[in-house]
This record gives structure tokens, C-alpha cells and sequence, in this order.
């Protein structure tokens, strides 16, 4: 439980939230200058699911399943099956708050050979909240949180390439009407959409056939987001995700596979200021600008050019082992520049599948001691309806 004084606790809870990704440094250990972007909801960014959370959560190119929603709705056009639904449950950040929960729902319909329709639920609770008055006094208990309900289409362009659309709706109540520094806050509401692409071919590498994909997925560009009438909008994560999957079948009952994906934040970097006149950009762009502006800004405008543009960008690897499409094995890395939040850690987990259902956990490891996000477990339980359909047929 977290206790948040009256002044406070609007900035307080709003940290919390940030501290979900770690995307602003809170935990960063320092070897530079720390300038990290800053966005709310950062929940929108964490990887809601287990397969891609052992793989370093990496996923933009791996092959389709029911959780591709979030990593490229336009892998799902190329998913086997009539339909399928999917939950993901992590407790997050129990180092630093025993109550905080991330729970994603998922699942697909085919509509022909061609198109696919999909759509998604994820949820974040930050925990009981205590909201006191400036003597310490409680004043009442409050469950901050938030969610975002996707709607996606996906498209066959070509027997080898897809495209895929989403629309999100994105709610972050954090406060739940409560008054800070005497102004009244509200719950944050934005609008947002995904535009990916998906390429796959089928390759011979050392004799063994095998399948590279590509992936793209711009993903949360929507309107900013605000908690009061009197604060200024803050960006949503706004998101670029490009990587690359290479699939090798070892033989008819063993395959492999290989991935990376690279990340852009397609946010305004926060500029230098002069210490006398606070309102004096002294290196760097205005981060004031309109959501067409920052995507294209978001390119050019770090205060130390085109080094601190390089530090922007953050790697996912991963590798994937199947035995007989039945029992997996995963491992991964993810890693963050220092000076961007320092987020580095290694990942691990494994799945099974059969009879149409499958089961996947993952267990993540920061390189630094004493890291919040330590010992994060996540489980996933995924479903293919027409599988089920098949094995209670063959039962009756």
C-alpha cells in the first residue's frame, strides 16, 4: 500500500505509473547526464505477455499468436486457426509495492482467408492508495488504474506480406477525482492507433529450411493526455518497433529461432534549459509542439545531437527453441542506455502446448542488484478455439 499526502499525492501516484517502465531514470544508476523522454501511461509498453517477456520482449517479427495485438497487428493475418483468446497475468514491481497488477485479454476471429479482425483488453492496478491531508491524516483509500481496449484489422497484401490497423482507447484514473493543490483532477482520456507491416519468406540456410520475417509497427500515435484543466497535456507513448526473425527447422521435430527488435520513443526529447531563465532553451527543441511535430522532431531534437539520438533507440534479443511444436524454451536481453533509464535485464521462460491450449511463463533478471523490477514472473494462457473444437469432436 503507498501512502500520498494531500499536496502530493497527485505527483506521487503520477511517478508510480512512470516507474511501471522506468522510462524516465528513477532507478537509473548514472554514467552521464541523465535526459530521459517522459511520457504517461507508460503502461502501454510493457510487455503484457510471456512468450515475448522471456525473449527480452522482443516480438514485432516472431511468428503470429493470439498476443501479437500488441507487438504487430499484422502478423495476425497470417495466424493459423478460426479464433483464438488469450490471458496474461504479472505482478509488477512487487520489490517496491505488493499490490501492483498488469493483466492483458486478447483474442482474434477470421473472417476469410484474407482478413482477420482482433482486438484486446490490458488493465494496470497500481494498489491500494492512502490519500492523507497535510497533517498525516487519512483521508480516504483509493485504487488508481488503468486501461486500454485495442480494436485491430489485419490483411493478407500478398502470400508473403500483411498490414494491420489499430485503434486504442486509453484511460488512466489515477486520482479518482481528488483535489491537488487546490485544483480538481480527472482521469486522462486518449485516443490512439498502430500502423504495421509484416514480411515473411521462406529461406535455405546451411541445407535447412528456414524463415526470415521482417516487422513494423508504429504503434500509439494518438492524442496527449491530461489529469486536470489546469495541467499542461503530456505525450503518450508514441512508439516505433522495427526488428527481424530468423526460424531454422533443425529437423522434423526440432526448430529454432532467432530475434531483435530495436525501439524509438517517438517523443520530444526534453531540451536543456538555462539555470537564470528557466523558460531559455539552451540545446535542443521545444518540446511543446503538436503530435504530428514531435513524431518527425523526435529524430533530430536530443540536446547532444546525434550521440544522445543513438541512446534513444533500445534493443530486444531473444532466441526461441520448439520441440515437435509442443514444448518451448526462451531466453532474452533488453537493454537501455544509461542515461534513458538503464533498464537492463535478461530474460527467461519456457511453454507448452497441446490439445489447442497453450501455457507459457517467463522470469526476468536486471543486471543491477536491488532493481524494482526483479523477479518479475508473468503467465499466459492462450486458447485455440477450432483446435478445441476438433479434439471435442474426436472425444464424441
Amino acid at each position: 500500500m503507498i501512502r500520498i499526502g494531500m499536496k502530493n499525492r497527485l505527483i506521487g501516484v503520477i511517478l508510480i505509473t512512470i516507474a511501471l517502465s522506468g522510462n524516465i531514470g528513477i532507478f537509473s544508476q548514472d554514467s552521464g547526464e541523465l535526459n530521459a523522454i517522459q511520457t504517461v501511461v507508460p503502461f502501454l509498453t510493457i510487455a503484457p505477455d510471456s512468450r515475448a517477456g522471456a525473449m527480452g520482449d522482443a516480438g514485432v517479427a516472431t511468428s503470429p499468436d493470439v498476443y501479437s495485438m500488441h507487438w504487430n497487428p499484422a502478423k495476425i493475418a497470417f495466424i493459423d486457426g478460426k479464433g483464438g483468446v488469450g490471458i496474461s497475468y504479472s505482478p509488477w514491481l512487487r520489490n517496491l509495492v505488493p499490490d501492483i497488477n498488469i493483466a492483458y485479454l486478447s483474442g482474434y476471429y477470421r473472417i476469410d482467408t484474407k482478413q482477420v479482425l482482433s482486438g484486446s483488453l490490458l488493465y494496470s492496478s497500481l494498489g491500494d492508495v492512502d490519500f492523507t491531508d497535510i497533517y498525516g491524516n487519512l483521508e480516504r483509500t483509493f485504487t488508481p488504474n488503468e486501461w486500454s481496449f485495442d480494436l485491430a484489422y489485419s490483411r493478407l497484401f500478398t502470400d508473403n506480406l500483411s498490414g494491420g490497423i489499430a485503434f486504442r482507447m486509453i484511460y488512466s484514473n489515477l486520482t479518482g477525482g481528488s483535489y491537488s493543490g487546490g485544483v480538481a483532477t480527472k482521469p486522462g482520456i486518449s485516443v490512439a492507433a498502430d500502423i504495421s507491416l509484416y514480411h515473411h519468406s521462406d529461406i535455405t540456410l546451411f541445407t535447412r529450411d528456414s524463415e526470415l520475417a521482417f516487422g513494423l509497427n508504429l504503434s500509439n500515435i494518438g492524442s496527449k493526455m491530461s489529469y486536470s484543466d489546469a495541467q499542461t497535456s503530456d505525450f503518450i507513448p508514441m512508439n516505433m518497433r522495427l526488428g527481424t526473425a530468423l526460424t531454422i527447422d533443425l529437423d522434423l521435430y526440432n526448430k529454432i529461432t532467432f530475434t531483435a527488435d530495436v525501439n524509438k520513443l517517438l517523443v520530444p526529447t526534453p531540451p536543456y534549459y538555462a539555470i537564470s531563465t528557466p523558460d531559455s532553451i539552451i540545446a535542443g527543441k521545444d518540446p511543446n509542439v503538436s503530435v504530428p511535430v514531435a513524431i518527425f522532431q523526435s529524430f533530430y531534437d536530443a540536446p547532444d545531437g546525434f550521440k544522445e539520438e543513438l541512446r534513444e533507440f533500445t534493443l530486444s534479443v531473444g532466441t526461441e527453441y520448439w520441440y515437435n511444436d509442443q514444448f518451448a524454451i526462451r531466453a532474452g536481453y533488453f537493454h537501455e542506455h544509461e542515461t534513458k533509464g538503464n533498464r537492463k535485464y535478461f530474460t527467461a521462460g519456457a511453454g507448452f502446448r497441446l490439445s489447442g491450449f497453450t501455457v507459457d511463463f517467463s522470469y526476468l533478471m536486471p543486471t543491477v542488484q536491488n532493481h524494482p523490477l526483479a523477479r518479475t514472473l508473468r503467465f499466459s494462457l492462450a486458447f485455440d478455439i477450432s483446435s478445441l473444437r476438433k479434439a471435442g469432436s474426436t472425444q464424441i
